[in-house]
């Protein structure tokens, strides 16, 4: 495993250098006392994760590890337990306050490394993807897992749904999201109440429909509040007329 130590104080560096020098398959790549620093090492030597200092000049650790790539983990070594709600929403692997004991530095590095161990991040993907979608909804809201982070998108916000194989697009008005979810496993969720299917491929919010016009042999066309036309199978029409209320009244003779 190779380590970036990041601390603006040279001497707690070179004692997580002795602490480290037992330790089989462990590999120093590198030393920075600032941010700044710590950018310019990572972009000329790769490494695998990072211990992190909170309190530098400049740019925080805190700050410094929301750069970072989402392949670099993350491990902050600090004299200030304050961070601690922060780093662990950051995603760090451990939080070791100083002055901390050998024993400990060491439990720490074999998590980082059993977050390395193959098929790790993965596993851990999909634990997080499955408790996501366990736990939806969070009220009028779909939570996405992208790039390392959860992001919380409004349901009223997301106009239509896109299949993607065993993934489906959210989109919006301004952007679109990857899940790993199904259509048929999101159209089937509580939280998608208000989707209807309108295409094999296809699913929309019915609160965003701002216009219906028929085509062609039963087909017809959306057009979304933002624009966006989604063409209706003549397989879903009736379903999509039916639902929530988009049927016509009924007029008396």
């Amino acid at each position: 495993m190779r380590l970036l130590l990041v601390d603006d104080e040279p001497p707690a560096r070179a004692k997580l250098r002795r602490l480290l020098a037992d330790l089989p398959g462990v590999e120093v790549v590198g030393e920075a006392g600032d941010a700044e620093e710590a950018l310019s090492v990572l972009a000329q030597t790769p490494a695998d994760a990072a211990l992190l200092d909170i309190q530098m000049p400049g740019m925080s650790g805190l700050a410094l590890a929301a750069t970072l790539p989402p392949s670099v983990l993350v491990a902050f070594t600090t004299a200030y337990d304050a961070f601690a709600v922060q780093a662990f929403e950051l995603n760090a692997v451990d939080y070791l306050l100083k002055p901390f004991t050998r024993e400990r530095l060491h439990a720490c590095v074999e998590r980082l490394r059993q977050r390395l161990a193959p098929g790790a991040r993965e596993r851990q993907r999909q634990g997080l993807l499955a408790a996501l979608h366990s736990l939806q909804p969070m009220p009028g809201h779909w939570m996405v897992s992208h790039r390392g982070a959860l992001h919380r998108i409004a349901m009223a916000d997301i106009e239509a749904v896109e299949a993607a194989d065993n993934y489906v697009e959210l989109h919006t008005a301004r952007e679109s999201w990857l899940d790993r979810v199904t259509l048929a496993a999101f159209l089937a969720h509580p939280a998608a109440g208000s989707f209807v299917q309108v295409h094999r491929s296809f699913a929309v919010n019915v609160g965003r429909i701002a216009r219906i016009a028929p085509l062609a042999k039963g087909d017809a066309e959306l057009t979304m509040e933002s624009g966006r036309t989604v063409r209706v199978s003549r397989r879903y029409r009736e379903g999509l007329m039916k639902h929530q209320g988009l049927v016509p009244p009924t007029r008396s003779p």
